[in-house]
Formats: structure tokens, C-alpha cells, sequence
């Protein structure tokens, strides 16, 4: 019976991908650093086991492995083990270290795990369904539920190791691993991952102008919604979440995530140093619960204020490029008349100059070498006349055979001055001038300029390659670049992905998205190829 050979060159591919760079070594110190503090902080608010309702080392973890990739999921694993041994909390002398050891590297797997499929499905080919920031909300909700979820059977099989007996205990401690996990998530992760981005664009903070009746509305607002749980409380109705709840979402929906997330801190701190210390576990959890889901209505609120805001500038841009597309249609249309008129005499004027280099070249070389001047110039000038004839004569709303080669000029004239404004280096790969397809120039050059966008504001390494290369009859338009984890998650709503994938698929073709282990993203647009289309 035959066997599978084994790879061995993809398994030492595979390997290397998981092992840290050198360019991971401050990151992870600082990881180390962060996780033995954290961890310690976590005492105040632990729950029945050995679980924490305020973990805010989980922020940490998932900001790190959402920074710089799943792959040091075996790195941050590493270090907690080292942290956690540090502390005692591994009994090597014990016969149960082994499962000590597994419950503590069992959370930072599941959490890659989870990074490392959503990151996949927002790369493949329903990526639209996960436009940014939904991969980044998604994984902050399941990440913690799913390390929860793979610590139930030790839970039920070994409750001498958790202290914790029964079902009723055993879901309130694993309810408290989800809800302490999922604070520290939403409350740490988003700003550790914008000092983070700071610090690789070395940028200054942008703050956004604060004005004076925004400012005000926030307070009154927050601090309305703080009083009206203060009286509940004190008639004796305890700490209901709901005011606080819609305060947040105002805040967030009128003025962004920025705003939504200052004012979930000042709930957070108000809501920890209330449950810090001796606080009964159910009270601590019903407390928890309402902040978590304080926090998620406020990120969701805040998040498409966000994108609303980016999508109206979005339209108001594409409003500007149309009404600088019709006035380039009238002028196309004002040029056609021109170039029929000074076609033909240019035409004429190419066939006598023809004539006048075959006739001189049995004259001086002097006269010769003029005479194939004005040739080669008068050909010239007559095949730019022949193309500006085709270009200006077609119908604007009608597919024709359109060389890959004009496609690529218009879109890098349209590209460059961006480029160039975010100091970005676009390189194009020479295209085959035979290669042609059947389409529309203008929406394929917005399909390409789209993506080309996208690139750019991605850019990691201030590179972006551009190439087209045949492959049967499918020619392969590739923007190729080195993609930022965090600067990727940012443009917009996806909005211009949308638009250059109907637009390839009305002209019969494919988007694809590719990542490859080095961090390379590929935008890869497919149309079938046509012959000739002179």
C-alpha cells in the first residue's frame, strides 16, 4: 500500500513560522512584565476556584497575539508557564503537575487558536462578511468563551484541583473565567494595541479636537445615568447596569469609540473599586456581567458611529472622483472631434515620410539619418493618434478589448499622488503589452485603484508591488504588500473591497485575498483573457 511521503521542508517552514524573530524580543519582555503584574492584580476580584472576575492579564495576552500574530502563541505560553512557576503555582513535586501545566498553557492555545482562524476567514474569500472592526470584535467575545469552554472537562473530572464541587459551582467559576477574561479583553486590549501602532508609525497622538458642548452633553449624560443608579442603589433596588448602559451607547453612537471607551473607564473604576476585596462571588459576577455588557454595547455603538462617520467620507470622495469623471467624459468628447481632424494629414504625413527613408537611403548619411528621424517621428505620432481615436471613440458605458498595459498607466495615474503622500514606493512589475481583456476601463481602473488604496494604507513596509501575469486564459492582476496587523484592521468598512470585487465579478472574474506565513498580503483580481485587441 502506497504512503503519503512526508514534507519535511514544509514541516521546517511550518516550525520556523512559530518561533519568535528577533524584532519579538522587547514585545515579549514586556509581555512577561505586564503578565506578572496583571496576575497579581487579579487577586482582588477572584471568584470560587482559582478564576479571577477582573483578569486583565487576558488583555494582554490577546493584544499581543492580535499584534503580532498567532504564531507566538507557544512564546506567550511560555512565559506565563515561567510566571506561574515563579509564584508557586505549579507543585512539581505533586503526580498532577503535568495537568497544573495544562491548565495554565490550555487559555493562551485557545486564544490563538481562535485569533488564528478569525484572521483566516477575514482573509479568505467571504472577507467581506468580516469588514473591519468585526474580526477584531469577534475574536475579543469568543476567545474567552472558548478557553472556557476547553477548561470544563478538567473541571468536571478533577474538581480537587480547582476546588470547586458541584455543577452549580462549577458554572459560576467557569462563568467568572469568561466574564474576568472578557473585561480584561475590552478594557485593555484596544489601547495597549493603539500605543502599540503609535509606536511602529512613531507618531504623535492624534487627539481629536474635544468641543466644549460635546464635552458637556458627555458628562451630563454619564454623570445622570451614575446618579440614577446611586439612588437606585439606595433605595435598596442594588446597581442596575441599564442607565449606565444607555448612557455609554449615546455617548459612543454621538462621538466614536474613543469617546464610548473614556467613559467605560470611568464606569470600570467605579465598578472595581466597588468589588474589589471581600465581595461574595454571585454579587461580584451580577456586577461583572452588567459591565461586560456595558462594554460591548459601548464598542459596538462607538465602532459604527466610526464607520458611518468613514463611510460619508467615503461617498463624498466617489462623489468627487465621479463629477471628475464627467468632466473627463466631456472633454473626451471635445478631443474626438480634434483628433479626427488632424488624423488624416497626420497619416499622410506618416506615409510620405515612410516613402522619403526608403528613397534617402542611398543619400548622405546625414540625409539618411534625418530622413528615418522624421519617419520614426511621424510613426510615432501617427499610432498615439490611432489610440486616442480608439480611446475616444468608445462608448463609456460599453465593455471593449482593453490592454492590461493601458489599465495599469490609468491606475498608476491615479494612485501615485496618494503613494507618494504616505511615503509609499509602488512597484510595478513590466506587463506583456499582448495581454488584453474585455471591460470597462474605468471600473476595472477604480477595481485596481480600490485595492491599490487598501495597500497603501496597510503598508508596512512603505513597498507595494504591482503585477500581472497570465495563467491559461486568466491573466492575474497581483497588489502585493507587507501588511500591519492592527493598520489592517482600520480602513473604513471594507467599502472599497465591496465595490472591486462586483466590479471583477461583473467583468466575469474573482477577488482573492492571501496571507502568506511572512506577513505578505496578496490582492489577487482574475479576468479571462481576450486575443489580440488590435
Amino acid at each position: 500500500m502506497a504512503t503519503m511521503p512526508f514534507d519535511h521542508q514544509a514541516m521546517h517552514v511550518g516550525l520556523r513560522a512559530c518561533l519568535p524573530r528577533r524584532a519579538d524580543a522587547v514585545p515579549l519582555l514586556l509581555y512577561g512584565i505586564g503578565f506578572a503584574l496583571a496576575h497579581a492584580a487579579a487577586v482582588w476580584w477572584s471568584g470560587e476556584g482559582f478564576y479571577s472576575l477582573w483578569f486583565p492579564a487576558a488583555g494582554l495576552r490577546f493584544a499581543l497575539l492580535w499584534r503580532l500574530g498567532a504564531r507566538l502563541t507557544p512564546a506567550a505560553a511560555l512565559i506565563e508557564l515561567a510566571v506561574d512557576a515563579a509564584k508557586g503555582v505549579i507543585a512539581f513535586a505533586s503526580p498532577d503537575w503535568p495537568l497544573a501545566v495544562m491548565g495554565i498553557v490550555r487559555p493562551v492555545l485557545a486564544y490563538g487558536l481562535v485569533i488564528a482562524a478569525i484572521r483566516r476567514l477575514a482573509s479568505g474569500r467571504r472577507a467581506e462578511m468580516l469588514a473591519a472592526p468585526m474580526p477584531f470584535g469577534l475574536a475579543a467575545v469568543a476567545a474567552p468563551h472558548v478557553a472556557a469552554l476547553v477548561a470544563l472537562p478538567q473541571a468536571m473530572l478533577r474538581p480537587d484541583m480547582t476546588g470547586v464541587e458541584g455543577a452549580r459551582s462549577i458554572v459560576l467559576s467557569l462563568t467568572a473565567f469568561t466574564v474576568g477574561d472578557l473585561l480584561g479583553v475590552l478594557i485593555l486590549a484596544p489601547p495597549v494595541l493603539w500605543v502599540a501602532g503609535l509606536h511602529e508609525r512613531r507618531a504623535v497622538p492624534h487627539w481629536p479636537r474635544i468641543r466644549a458642548a460635546a464635552l458637556a452633553e458627555a458628562v451630563l449624560v454619564l454623570g445622570g445615568a451614575i446618579g440614577m443608579i446611586a439612588v437606585l442603589d439606595l433605595l435598596g433596588l442594588g446597581w442596575q447596569p441599564m442607565p449606565v448602559l444607555l448612557a455609554v451607547a449615546w455617548i459612543g453612537l454621538r462621538f466614536g469609540r474613543h469617546a464610548a471607551w473614556a467613559a467605560l473607564l470611568l464606569v470600570v473604576v467605579l465598578t472595581l473599586s466597588r468589588t474589589a476585596g471581600a465581595v461574595a462571588t454571585p454579587q461580584r459576577l451580577h456586577l461583572h456581567l452588567g459591565l461586560s455588557m456595558i462594554a460591548v454595547v459601548g464598542y459596538l455603538a462607538g465602532s459604527f458611529a466610526d464607520s458611518q462617520r468613514r463611510a460619508r467620507a467615503d461617498v463624498a470622495r466617489r462623489d468627487r472622483l465621479l463629477f471628475q469623471a464627467e468632466r473627463l467624459k466631456t472633454l473626451r468628447a471635445m478631443s474626438v472631434a480634434v483628433i479626427h481632424e488632424v488624423s488624416q494629414p497626420l497619416s499622410t504625413l506618416a506615409i510620405e515620410a515612410r516613402h522619403l527613408n526608403a528613397i534617402a537611403r542611398t543619400a548622405g548619411p546625414e540625409i539618411a539619418a534625418s530622413a528615418e528621424l522624421i519617419d520614426r517621428k511621424a510613426d510615432t505620432l501617427s499610432a498615439l493618434v490611432r489610440r486616442l481615436r480608439r480611446f475616444g471613440g468608445r462608448v463609456v458605458d460599453e465593455p471593449t478589448p482593453l490592454p492590461l498595459t493601458a489599465l495599469i498607466d490609468s491606475v498608476l495615474a491615479l494612485a501615485a499622488p496618494e503613494a507618494r503622500a504616505a511615503r509609499v514606493r509602488l512597484a510595478v512589475v513590466p506587463v506583456d503589452p499582448d495581454l488584453a481583456v474585455l471591460g470597462q476601463e474605468v471600473e476595472l481602473a477604480q477595481a485596481v485603484v480600490n485595492l491599490l488604496r487598501n495597500a497603501i494604507q496597510a503598508c508596512e513596509d512603505a513597498v507595494v508591488e504591482l503585477s500581472v501575469h497570465a495563467a491559461g486564459d486568466r491573466a492575474h492582476v497581483t497588489i502585493s504588500n507587507r501588511c500591519s496587523p492592527t493598520r489592517g484592521a482600520q480602513p473604513g468598512m471594507g467599502v472599497g473591497t465591496l465595490v472591486a470585487r462586483a466590479i471583477v465579478a461583473a467583468h466575469g472574474g474573482t477577488l482573492d485575498r492571501e496571507i502568506d506565513p511572512g506577513g505578505t498580503v496578496r490582492a489577487v483580481l482574475t479576468l479571462p483573457l481576450i486575443g489580440d485587441p488590435a
